[in-house]
Formats: structure tokens, C-alpha cells, sequence
């Protein structure tokens, strides 16, 4: 072991503080990998203000046949010596103290000295044998805190608590000083950070791309106006966890103009010019040394930029100005898109995710393929994960990158590009499925209109080829449904074709009938004229309706270009396929498959719930199942152990005690932990019907006020009803939800009359550490989206995963949940995909007889027992026969008879707790099957053509 020079009295010498300043010490950078190294510090530290003394000694860890990564396994004083020396020496704060926001970026710090040894190792290796890689793109990373998950999936949670302990702090107390990165808003964000976390555990060559938000979505604050929204503020101290590679950034344009060259190339010059700079966090996987590579881009633009004579002369906005147009790209997630700057800069989110990313994987892959570049074999080394419509631009981009820049032919291009990028559909709202103006897109990116139009062509021939034009009402319906570009002229070589049709009509005119008398004649006049009409009523038109705006339908433009596309719940990749996408899939069915989500056992059981963890381990006899889920399955044998029902229970009590301590620190409310936990956590929405949730709450306490005490007392289970979740900033009817639901606490927690009967809590600024302490300690969740328009939730999953019994309508996931965990398990309630067209078509023909439960809720919120706020709009979108936003369009008024009396079925169940136990274990043993595991084996095989590569 070499150690690095040190005087007689232990304090360091001037070229030891010259070689810890020096940059080899770990290896950070991609072109020198031959060489990794470790810190080994056994420091003598004093807590007081005494000058620290350490002696410090490196180990090489990859170059000696008697050591290598996976014998070097650090013990809690080396540790200890590694948090010091990044307390001194990293960390952005003063010497003097060793307080906890210190200790948690030192110990962040430490942690990252190893991931970086195998995250090194693994993109050493898989550039050594040029592995074929699936590059995930997604604009949401909902990765929550990522401390105690490193140091787990590291199996160094005991080493680090006892070596932040001899250091004079908690394990725990540390990791809550972890802000979380702000780089998503809900499903759609966790659902990405589980592959993540999976693909590395599974050691699947990826990589995820994504945007760096210095802001995130926002920070919501509770008052008493409802829901408030402030700048987020995780990056304020920077982040331990991202490295950035100041070597790593691409150019990204918006606006200019299309030069055609003399020999029919194309370029795109002038504009506006920007730079994207990659941020890498390292994603260790659980038990392996695979660590992969999450690449965020931040923008920004060269310092020539700034314009020094505008400052000197005092025009500092001007001088500044491309600084700051360049910069607020990635400052906010979603920034509010009900103004043309605010669509402008979400397109600019968009194209530059996609622009650098796939500037960044060519880079890679040109690398690989050393001297010789054959872009043909480019499918069979990249595969392209298209997470929702949001990266859809990637698909332009990549034909773009290979026709203007690489010099390839269109057709080669759009060969490559189809077999390389695939698609993720994630809603069957319309709203979610984006649509641009083409206005919009044309002025910002008009190479990509250019490249759009030759695919919506492509698509267009496809269709004409496939229907023909024999029957034109039939040809003129496919083309509307299936267009990439909506209400556009059709392309002249279409045209054409449509032209020659008509002439061949009448070229061939129909055969004469000889006619006699003048009754015939009057008969076929009539007959013809009748005829004439009916033409002239059902005329056939290809040309577009200048009333109606001109769009770019980017999910059409994601299912014409990839090679697959998928759901995420089997009942949503079956609405995809016969309803959303349905003309698409008469033309391909082989494209469509089924990709049902999952999340990832070690963040949602092992790390959040170490209580029920334990039992689980001890019950199936092996730790085996945090990766092979199918082991849980084995606790249904148990499923009516009287040991195992008292461990279990006190389990989930510990947690509950947990969650009324949270609740306490974060609203001031105190519950009872002896109360039935009911939680209802996810994005507000009004498809997502918190709305049924709080008005089938204030049912049940008007029933207790109508009641005596001992009535309550025998007809009601207590309960605390737990919401969680952010209303997007101008969503204005979200946010009167959120309004009402704290209004209902207000009113519902000060009722002396009441007591711990019925407590509502609306739970701040939710995000993924809050679901941490939620989800273990949570009963009852509920999962009540109107059928049909829930393409999956992976809440659902977690909950069930840690016990607890799901409330909810056969939708998403909850179809396959129910079919897992047993029937009789899960509480359903509600109208069914398949009715829910017609519902809503009896409801604007004003058949809909309100029940008279519901009537009774909506007039006691507008008495005022609520307060003073006016709830008439909010109550009036359940009213009416028509429009979107108002009839209930999505069937509150339908569906809460059913959901009262499955509540009143909750309440029974739990009375018997030795049942609900039983349902609460069958729940967990049920849900092996959502495994995020699963569900990248499933995509690695199908859809990218993958193989795990474990390293040597």
C-alpha cells in the first residue's frame, strides 16, 4: 500500500495537500480508466476546534491481481476517515462545525468516491465489447432521495450508520437532510426512476436522459387561500450526487431558415444558438456493481454571448439577454403553456432533451465503431425509449442528424430511425396526447416541419395503399384519424393520386338502362335527384377547414415512426389498441404490445420499510425475494398464522406511529394511530376523482353529526383520510379541490362533537420521501379514477406491496391488482371502461337521475358549514347535461352511490382485524408480479433486443 508522505507529528506536509488537491487521486475522467483508486483515511479526529490530524493512504483497487472491486469492502473507520475528509476538503461549507446539512453532503460525497470505481468500470466495459445500449429518454426523473438508497443497494447501511454514529450523528437524521431533486411531478417521473434503479440491478446496458430543472415542478405551500406555489429549491446547495462534464456539450438551435444545397442537401443555418451541457448521476444497482449513467442537460450559451458594450453603456437586460433566453429552458419543469412564450419554451424543453441526447448517443456510437461507421448496423447498437409523446421529436432529429449532417439518403434515414425508437403511451386523455401548432413549430424548428411533412407523406401512401380509393367516405375518415399534421393540405403526391382516381370515375361512367314511359323517366329523375342531394350532403373533401387551427399530433407521429409501442396496464393497452390508436392498429398489429408497469422492491419494501421487510425475510426464509419477487407469493401459505397476523399488525402499527408523528411536524394535526389510515396520495386531477374522495367524507360527517354519540361510536370506524398530491398551477378546478379538501379539515378536526372519529389531512409539497413514510404506515388507499382513463398508477402497486387494501374502480392497474391479490381482497366499486361512452351519452341526453346521497352532500357544502369560500363552481361541474368540465364528465355523480357503500364494506372489513390482516398479507404476497423488474425484462427482450452483461 502506498502511503502518501506525512511529518513525524502526523500533521500533513505541503506535498501531501498538493497531491490531495491534485485531480488524479479518483479517477473522474472517461480517458483514463486504467487506474481507479480509493481513498483509505484513518483520521484522528477531535470534535472540538483543535486543528484535525489524519493520515491518509491510497489503495489501487484495479490493477493488482490480489484486489479488485469486489473484495474491497470498507469497514466503518474508513468510512468515518473518507466522511472527514470530504467534511475539509469538498463540502461548500465553514470549517468550524460538523452539523447535519455537513455531515449529509460529506457522507454524500464518500458514497459517491465508490459509486464512481464501478459506475467507471461499467462504461469502460460495455465501450470495451461495444454492447448493444437502450437510451431512455423521459422529461420526468422522480428519484426522490438518493442516500439511504445508494448506501442499500451498496449493502453498506450498517458500515454507515455506525460510522456517522462514532462522527456523532443518526443514520436517519443525516439522510433528512436530503432535499429531493426536483426532476419530476408524479407516475410518469417514479415510473422512470424505477427502470432506472432496475436496469442496473438487472445489469442491462442503459442509459436514462433527462433535463436538469433548477427549479423542478414547484414547491407547494398550504394556506388558507388553498394551494401556493413557490420555486423549489433543491439545487441551492448544489447536488452531491451530479458530476458535471464540462467536456460533454452539444450545440442546440431554434428558429433560422432552410438552405437547400446545389446537389439537393439540406441545412439549417441562422437562428437562435444554444449549448447543452451533460450533468451525470451515477444509479448504482442493488447487489452487483453495474452502476449506469442518468445524463441531464443544463443550457446555457457561450460567454461571447454576452454583450459587453450593451452592459458598459447601462443596457444591462440587453447585454444579458441571450444568457438568460438560454438559461430559462431548463429553470422549470412544465412551465405553464397557456401563452405562446409558455408553448415556445416547452418546445424548446422538448427539441432540447431530444437534440442533445441523440447528438450524444451518435457521438458514442461513432466512437465504438472506431475507423469504419456503418449507420446501417446503428439499430442493432442503439435502441431509443420514447417515455410518453414529450421526447417525440427525437424522431425528427434522428433523420435530420443522418440526412443533413451524416449525409445519408432519406429513405436510409427513415429505415434507421424506424427501427430504432419506440414509444410508451401513458394516458388516454386527449389534452396529454400533444398537439402542436404548426405555426409554432415551423417558426421554431422549420427542418423538422420539412422532415414531419415527408413522414406524414410516407404515412399517407401507406393508408391509400392499404384502403384504396374505391370507397373515398371510407379513405377521407382514415386519413383524418391518422394524419400526423391535423386540418393541412394533402401533400401534392397524394393529391394527385386522388385526382387520377376521379378521372378514371368518369372515364368509366356507369351503365345506361334502357328506360320506356314516362312513369320510369319521373321514377329515375326522382331516384337521380335524391341521389344528387345525398352527394352534395355527404360531399367527400380532402381539403382543410380554414376555421379550424393547423396541428402537429405528436403521439400519431410516435406510432407511424417506431417500430413498437406499448401500454402500461393490460386495460390500457387494449383502449390503446381498439379506441386510441385503433385505425393504427388495423394497420400494424404486431406494433402494440402490453408493458404493464412496476416499481422497484428495494426503494418501496427494503428501504421504506425495513419492519415489514424483516417479516417478510423471515417468513419466506430468504432475502432473495427483494430481486425475485415471485418469492413473495410464498406468504399466502401463511396467510392465517396467528404469528405472523401479531407481527404483521404491530408492523404496521410501528409505521402508523411514524406517519402521526410526520403529520404533527408537517400540518399540527394529531391523529390517533388506532384510526383506520386511508390515504389517497398522486397528482390532483379531476379524472383521478379526489373530488369523490372529500365529498364521500363530507357524507360521513354529516351522517355522524346527524347521530348521537354512541351511534357514531357503533356505525363508524375511525379514521384519518390522508390526501397528498400538486395541482398544476393553472389548473384552476384542480385547485379549488385542494381548496375545499383543507377547507373540510379545518371544519372536521376542530369538531369537538367528532373527536379522532374523522380526522383530513392534506399533506404539503408531496413527493417521493413523504410517500416513504406514507405508504408503510397507510391501511386503506385509495385508487378511484374513472374507469377507463387511468392508463396504469404505480401508487397502487406500492401500496398493495406493503400491505395495504386498495379502494377502486377496474381501472389501470387496479384490474390486474384485484386479479393477484384475490377478489375478495380489494374493495371495487363503479362503472366499468366499456359503459362509460354511453354514461356520458345518456348524461347529454339528461336521462341521469342524481342520487339522492349526492344531492344531499352538494347542498350541505353550499350551506356554508365549510366556510365562506364560494363552491358553487366546484359543485356546479357535477351539474348540467353538457360540456367538458361541467356535466360530470367524469362520473362522480354516477359512481358515489357504489363508492358509499363499498366505504360502508371498508368499514366492516376492518372491524375484523384478524380478516383485514389476512386481506393485508394476501396483498403483499399478491403483488410480486409488479416488480419493475418484471417489467425491464419484458421491454430488454421485446422491444430493445438486449442482454444483461454482468462485468468480470
Amino acid at each position: 500500500m502506498a502511503t502518501l508522505p506525512f511529518s513525524a507529528s502526523g500533521v500533513r506536509s505541503k506535498s501531501v495537500s498538493h497531491c490531495i488537491s491534485n485531480s488524479s487521486l479518483l479517477d473522474f475522467d472517461h480517458g483514463r480508466r486504467n487506474s481507479k483508486l480509493f481513498f483509505i483515511r484513518t483520521p484522528c479526529f477531535n470534535h472540538s476546534r483543535r486543528r484535525r490530524r489524519r493520515n491518509l493512504s491510497v489503495k489501487n483497487v484495479a490493477n493488482t491481481d490480489e484486489a479488485s472491486v469486489d473484495t474491497f469492502v470498507p469497514d466503518s473507520a474508513t468510512i468515518a476517515s473518507s466522511i472527514n475528509y470530504h467534511s475539509e476538503f469538498t463540502t461548500s461549507f465553514s470549517p468550524e462545525h460538523f452539523q447535519l446539512p455537513k455531515a449529509f453532503y460529506a457522507t454524500a460525497e464518500s458514497v459517491r468516491d465508490m459509486l464512481i470505481i464501478n459506475w467507471n468500470a461499467t462504461n469502460t466495459y460495455y465501450e470495451k465489447i461495444n454492447v448493444k445500449q437502450a437510451y431512455y429518454l423521459s422529461m420526468e426523473y422522480l428519484q426522490g432521495r438518493a442516500l439511504l438508497n445508494a448506501i442499500g443497494n451498496l449493502e453498506l447501511s450498517g458500515v454507515y450508520a455506525e460510522a456517522l454514529k462514532k462522527l456523532g450523528h443518526n443514520l436517519e437524521d443525516v439522510a433528512g437532510q436530503e432535499p429531493d431533486a426536483a426532476l419530476g411531478t408524479g407516475g410518469l417521473g417514479r415510473l422512470a426512476s424505477c427502470f432506472l434503479d432496475s436496469l442496473a440491478t438487472l445489469n442491462y446496458p442503459a442509459w436514462g436522459y433527462g433535463l436538469r430543472y433548477k427549479y423542478g415542478l414547484f414547491k407547494q405551500l398550504i394556506t388558507k387561500e388553498g394551494q401556493e406555489e413557490v420555486a423549489e429549491s433543491w439545487l441551492e446547495m448544489g447536488s452531491p450526487w451530479e458530476i458535471s462534464r464540462n467536456d460533454v456539450s452539444y450545440p442546440v438551435k431554434f428558429y433560422g431558415k432552410v438552405v437547400s444545397g446545389t446537389d439537393g442537401s439540406k441545412k439549417w443555418v441562422g437562428g437562435e444558438d444554444i449549448m447543452a451541457v451533460a450533468y451525470d448521476v451515477p444509479i448504482p444497482g442493488y447487489k452487483t456493481k453495474t452502476t449506469i449513467n442518468l445524463r441531464l442537460w443544463s443550457t446555457k450559451v457561450s460567454p461571447q454571448e454576452f454583450d459587453l458594450h450593451a452592459y458598459n453603456v447601462g443596457d444591462h437586460a440587453k447585454a444579458y439577454a441571450a444568457i438568460k433566453n438560454a438559461e430559462k429552458i431548463c429553470y422549470i419543469l412544465y412551465p405553464g403553456d397557456e401563452s405562446v412564450e409558455g408553448k415556445t419554451l416547452r418546445l424548446k424543453q422538448q427539441y432540447t432533451l431530444c437534440s442533445a441526447s441523440l447528438q450524444d448517443i451518435i457521438a458514442r456510437y461513432e466512437r465504438r465503431s472506431e475507423e469504419t461507421v456503418n449507420w446501417e448496423n446503428f439499430p442493432e447498437k442503439v435502441a431509443v425509449q420514447m417515455n410518453d409523446t414529450h421526447p417525440t421529436l427525437c424522431i425528427p432529429e434522428l433523420i435530420r442528424i443522418l440526412m443533413d449532417v451524416k449525409g445519408l439518403c432519406w429513405n436510409e434515414a427513415w429505415n434507421i430511425t424506424q427501427r430504432t425508437v419506440a414509444y410508451t403511451n401513458h394516458t388516454v386523455l386527449p389534452e396529454a396526447l400533444e398537439k402542436w401548432s404548426l405555426e409554432l413549430m415551423q417558426d421554431l424548428l422549420p427542418r423538422h416541419v420539412e422532415i414531419i411533412r415527408m413522414i406524414d407523406e410516407e404515412l399517407l401512401h401507406t393508408i391509400v395503399t392499404e384502403y384504396g380509393m374505391e370507397d373515398l367516405d371510407l379513405l377521407q375518415q382514415k386519413l383524418k384519424q391518422m394524419r400526423i399534421l391535423d386540418n393541412i393540405e394533402l401533400p401534392e403526391s397524394v393529391a394527385k393520386l386522388l385526382i387520377k382516381s376521379e378521372e378514371n370515375s368518369a372515364a368509366h361512367p356507369t351503365e345506361e338502362v334502357d328506360i320506356s314511359g314516362e312513369e320510369s323517366k319521373a321514377a329515375v329523375e326522382e331516384d337521380q335527384s335524391e341521389e344528387q342531394d345525398a352527394e352534395e350532403k355527404n360531399e367527400v373533401t380532402f381539403e382543410p377547414d380554414p376555421t379550424l387551427p393547423k396541428m402537429v399530433r405528436m403521439a400519431n407521429l410516435c406510432v407511424a415512426s417506431g417500430h413498437a409501442v406499448n401500454g402500461v396496464a393490460e386495460i390500457h393497452s387494449e383502449i390503446v389498441k381498439n379506441e386510441v390508436f385503433n385505425d393504427f392498429y388495423q394497420l400494424w398489429p404486431r406494433k402494440f404490445q402490453n408493458k404493464t408497469n412496476g416499481v422497484t422492491t428495494r426503494r418501496w419494501i427494503r428501504f421504506c420499510n425495513p419492519d415489514l421487510s424483516k417479516i417478510i425475510t423471515k417468513w419466506t426464509g430468504t432475502e432473495d425475494w427483494i430481486i425475485n419477487t415471485e418469492i413473495l407469493s410464498t406468504l399466502q401459505k401463511f396467510a392465517d398464522n396467528e404469528d405472523l397476523h401479531s407481527e404483521w399488525r404491530e408492523a404496521k402499527r410501528r409505521n402508523k406511529i411514524k406517519v402521526a408523528s410526520f403529520l404533527k411536524e408537517k400540518t399540527g394535526y394529531v391523529v390517533s394511530p388506532d384510526a383506520m389510515f386511508d390515504v389517497q396520495v398522486k397528482r390532483i386531477h379531476e379524472y383521478k376523482r379526489q373530488l369523490m374522495n372529500i365529498l364521500g367524507i363530507v357524507y360521513r360527517y354529516k351522517k355522524m353529526k346527524e347521530m348521537s354519540p354512541e351511534e357514531r361510536e357503533k356505525n363508524f370506524v375511525p379514521r384519518v383520510c390522508i390526501f397528498g398530491g400538486k395541482a398544476f398551477a393553472t389548473y384552476v378546478q384542480a385547485k379549488r379541490i385542494v381548496k375545499f379538501i383543507t377547507d373540510v379539515g379545518v371544519t372536521v378536526n376542530h369538531d369537538p362533537d367528532i373527536g379522532d372519529l374523522l380526522k383530513v389531512v392534506f399533506v404539503p409539497d408531496y413527493n417521493v420521501s413523504v410517500a416513504e413514510v406514507l405508504i408503510p404506515g397507510s391501511e386503506l388507499s385509495q385508487h378511484i379514477s374513472t374507469a377507463g382513463m387511468e392508463a396504469s398508477g404505480t401508487s397502487n402497486m406500492k401500496f398493495a406491496m406493503n400491505g395495504c387494501l386498495v379502494i377502486g374502480t377496474l381501472d389501470g392497474a387496479n384490474v390486474e391488482i384485484r386479479e393477484e391479490v384475490g377478489e375478495e381482497n380489494f374493495f371495487l366499486f363503479g362503472a366499468r371502461a366499456h359503459e362509460i361512452a354511453g354514461l356520458r351519452k345518456e348524461r347529454a341526453e339528461g336521462k341521469f337521475v342524481p342520487d339522492q346521497w349526492f344531492e344531499e352532500v352538494k347542498e350541505f357544502v353550499r350551506s356554508g358549514v365549510f366556510g365562506h369560500y364560494n363552491y358553487d363552481e366546484l359543485m356546479g361541474s357535477l351539474e348540467g347535461n353538457e360540456g367538458y368540465g361541467r356535466a360530470d364528465y367524469f362520473l362522480v355523480g354516477k359512481d358515489f352511490p357504489s363508492y358509499i357503500e363499498c366505504q360502508e364494506m371498508v368499514d366492516e372489513a376492518y372491524r375484523d382485524q384478524k380478516r383485514w390482516t389476512k386481506m393485508s398479507i394476501l396483498n403483499t404476497a399478491g403483488s410480486y408480479k409488479f416488480s419493475s423488474d418484471r417489467t425491464i425484462h419484458e421491454y430488454a427482450r421485446d422491444i430493445w433486443m438486449i442482454e444483461p452483461l454482468v462485468l468480470p
